[in-house]
């Protein structure tokens, strides 16, 4: 069975949505949940009957967001430290933390080690497109100054994480640049181009629209800008709602297609809340690491457990150590 850690002590609401979220989870999932975290405040929160169902780790530290991510590594009693040390010792499979996204990243890269052939793991996100299918997005955040090796991996990590993970066969990967043409990018992106050239599954470049029209599954670029395409577009997201209720509250007739229009709304709500995905793959390392967002609620909490099963049950990781060791064979 599945061994899940948790950072109890994560995230900007405590441990009450956190628990909730394993609880709800447990009820659906087969799965051993280890909590992490100060034992006096999970333990009121568990129903009795499901005390003998999930382990507690007992931990007196927590990671603050206002603290440095280099800070992690010398608090070893800090929540996150211990469950990423789960994952470490082989104790549990994998780790779920909505707590400091930089000391999660940091403590699982440093601490569980990187899978051979990655010189960087990617943070995932997916994204929604027309077609009802997510694209895979990476990097959006875990490294800043990506050489064009480093955007060839995550191109192929991409690719097997939309494979086993998504089931989508076949994917199609794309660099993301500021045109289709071979011509376009920077110097990085096109010496990117150049050993992905002839790798199943590369389309070559893709551009922003890419990410949501459902052309292209897979789109790859530098942890920096993929950070800002995920920002902008939950900040896009987030507008046009606000300016469709805007919109309707200024006329009784639109109040009335707006009712009929209800079920239309919740969907499209349910496709650009992050409570629905639960958290970015941190991909590329030796085990399993979903990064929850800091205002993550038990839905959000819930579903991340459910990527880190997922993730786990798939083997992405043999899949990822073989492509990339064709892909270096390929440059040889």
């Amino acid at each position: 069975m599945v061994k899940i850690a948790i950072d109890a002590m994560g995230g900007d609401f405590g441990p009450e949505p956190i628990v909730k979220g394993c609880i709800t989870a447990l009820k659906k999932k087969k799965f051993t949940p280890i909590l992490v975290g100060k034992k006096s405040e999970i333990l009121p929160l568990l129903p009795k009957r499901y005390r003998d169902k999930i382990l507690i780790i007992e931990s007196s530290d927590v990671i603050s967001m206002s603290d440095a991510a280099t800070d992690a590594v010398k608090r070893k009693e800090s929540s996150i430290y211990k469950a990423v040390d789960l994952v470490r010792d082989g104790v549990a499979d994998g780790v779920v933390s909505a707590g400091h996204s930089g000391a999660t990243m940091t403590l699982a890269t440093l601490r569980i080690g990187r899978l051979k052939g990655v010189s960087r793991p990617a943070l995932v996100t997916l994204m929604p497109t027309k077609t009802g299918r997510r694209s895979v997005v990476l990097d959006v955040g875990a490294n800043v100054d990506s050489k064009p090796e480093h955007l060839a991996e995550f191109a192929i990590m991409g690719g097997c994480y939309a494979e086993d993970v998504l089931a989508i066969k076949e994917p199609s990967i794309g660099l993301l640049a500021n045109g289709e043409e071979k011509s376009k990018g920077n110097e990085v992106t096109k010496a990117a181009y150049k050993i992905l050239d002839g790798y199943k599954g590369f389309k070559g470049n893709v551009e922003g629209s890419d990410i949501f029209n459902g052309s292209c599954d897979v789109i790859t670029c530098d942890g920096f800008v993929g950070n800002l395409v995920l920002k902008a577009s939950e900040g896009v997201a987030s507008t046009i709602s606000i300016l469709i209720k805007e919109y309707i509250k200024k006329s009784p007739i639109r109040i009335t297609g707006a009712l009929l229009m209800r079920k239309v709304f919740k969907l499209l709500k349910k496709e650009i809340d992050y409570a629905e995905i639960g958290g970015a793959p941190l991909i590329g390392i030796k085990g399993c690491a979903i990064v929850s967002h800091g205002k993550s609620n038990a839905r959000a909490i819930e579903n991340a457990i459910y990527q880190a099963i997922s993730y786990v049950d798939t083997g992405v990781n043999t899949h990822i150590i073989s492509r990339l060791e064709e892909l270096k064979q390929k440059e040889i």
